[in-house]
């Protein structure tokens, strides 16, 4: 027998192309209703609730896909941003080495407790989303198409189980008209020849309706076993599919919210930081605009006072000193807090970070302590103008401006 490739045969091929052409012709006759077609209500509902399983799992399947393409491309807009803060934060500013670490740590973060290094916050993140969320995912998506398959092979050797049981159905229609035609020559043939030949002939007929039954026959009770066998298989594995969507929806958003809430977490914490550097650039700032403002101020003050006397000169109990006027008795300078300070003692100054204290003069120096200072802060000497609420700190925790 000629070959067409490999393991296909001219006579195979033509078996299939025969097979295609009956289940053709079936389908045809049974949607113009010449034919009844075998149907099976639940079986239906089963693949109903297989397509739309299918349906519903390749979209999850896509949307995180499409999700973890959107953490990739917020990692990159990300890093590219805190560059930008590095490049354009100047060196003068308050907190740049605090901020180049901060920097440095968003892209080069370390987890659990420093123990062992891991990939960046937003590579880890992408990571074990893909590992823990999409994999599992693919892996219960990965069996739909060999599933799908077997379902329309059901569906097409159902159709060849209705096609022969059709066939067997015509043949023993046809074989109870071909018996009660037996002692009756039915063909000019039979009629022509003797009497003793007629008989052969009948004989030859009936065996020839006889093979044709048996094969018809035996082809239904092979289409039937081979339908069945698919079906009872489905049965089973349908049912248990559709209920597993319930666990594998549940592993894929639970490890999804899991990660995201880890991944936030750390990222709240850098996000603090960064925060509390930008308010104390800010609040530097602020105390920086306040000091040129007042300087200005008592300069202009200063060369009025030096118009004045110049042009005309006051008692001499009338003369102030200048800007001093505006500053605590005993003022020596300003400094900052760049530490918080919880006072232990009624003759000690609580301070918070930011706090502007203005330093005055010890009465006895010899009693002050080394690495303490005596000051009242600038907000209260501007609001009540007294120095009621002065106390002692320590100069370490500010920074003079």
């Amino acid at each position: 027998m000629a070959e067409l490739g490999k393991g296909v045969t001219a006579g195979k091929l033509a078996l299939n192309v025969q097979k295609r052409l009956n289940r053709a012709q079936e389908k045809v006759l049974q949607k113009l209703g010449k034919a009844d077609e075998t149907r099976d209500s639940a079986f239906e509902e089963l693949v109903a609730n297989f397509n739309k399983q299918m349906t519903e799992g390749s979209k999850v399947q896509r949307d995180l896909k499409a999700y973890l393409a959107a953490v990739k491309a917020m990692h990159e807009a990300s890093r590219r941003l805190q560059d930008c803060l590095a490049d354009m934060y100047e060196p003068d500013w308050f907190g740049k080495e605090e901020l180049d670490a901060l920097v440095e740590e968003m892209i080069e973060k370390e987890l659990d407790n420093n123990l062992e290094d891991t990939d960046t916050l937003w590579l880890d993140y992408h990571q074990n989303l893909t590992d823990k969320s999409l994999l599992g995912l693919d892996t219960y998506l990965a069996q739909f198409p060999e599933i799908k398959a077997r379902v329309a092979k059901r569906e097409r050797k159902l159709v060849d189980f209705d096609s022969a049981r059709h066939h067997f159905a015509s043949l023993q229609k046809g074989k109870k008209k071909d018996d009660a035609k037996i002692a009756k020559p039915a063909a000019l043939l039979e009629m022509a020849a003797p009497s003793w030949a007629q008989g052969l002939i009948s004989a030859h007929q009936v065996a020839q309706t006889n093979l044709s039954y048996n094969q018809a026959e035996e082809e239904l009770g092979r289409a039937q076993r081979i339908f069945e066998e698919l079906n009872v298989e489905l049965q089973d594995e349908l049912p248990v599919l559709w209920d597993s969507r319930v666990g594998v929806y549940v592993g894929t958003f639970q490890s999804l919210a899991g990660h995201q809430e880890k991944f936030h977490r750390e990222m709240s914490k850098l996000s603090h930081n960064l925060n509390d550097i930008m308010t104390k650039l800010e609040e530097q700032r602020q105390l920086k605009k306040d000091a040129t403002a007042a300087a200005k101020k008592g300069g202009a003050k200063s060369e009025e006072a030096n118009h004045s006397q110049a042009s005309s000169p006051a008692p001499k109990s009338s003369v102030t000193n200048g800007a001093d006027a505006d500053l605590p008795p005993g003022f020596l300078y300003k400094v900052k807090a760049v530490h918080e300070y919880t006072a232990t003692d009624n003759d000690e100054l609580e301070l918070k970070v930011g706090d502007a204290v203005l330093v005055l003069a010890v009465d006895n120096p010899e009693e002050q302590d080394d690495g303490w200072l005596l000051g009242v802060k600038e907000s209260h000497w501007f609001l009540k103008k007294d120095i009621s609420a002065k106390g002692v700190f320590p100069e370490n925790f500010t920074q003079k401006v």
